[in-house]
């Protein structure tokens, strides 16, 4: 007869750091907006001149700079309401 197993207890789940990225916080905050919306134009600009075997290349890194963009602008968006909120008063507590 086989010893009974005995149920293991799980261990305790560990908090992971919050992520934290500097680079990307301090550009959203030194940029003006106009410029963020902008920063990806010259690389956009150079995959469009690509031609043979490197096309397919360049359609996929056009198609991750456009993820990249709606990542960034969302994070534009987020900043300008919380700037928005922030001078629009802080009675609303």
């Amino acid at each position: 007869m086989p010893p009974s197993a005995k149920p293991s207890t799980p261990a305790p789940a560990q908090e992971l750091p919050a992520p934290s990225y500097p680079a990307v916080e301090s550009l959203l905050e030194a940029t003006p907006a106009e410029e963020v919306r902008a920063f990806f134009a010259p690389v956009k600009a150079g995959l469009t001149e690509l031609k043979g075997p490197k096309v397919d290349q360049g359609k996929k890194v056009q198609a991750a700079i456009g993820h990249a963009e709606e990542l960034l602008e969302l994070l534009v968006e987020t900043r300008e309401r919380l700037l928005a909120e922030a001078k629009a008063g802080k009675g609303r507590r």
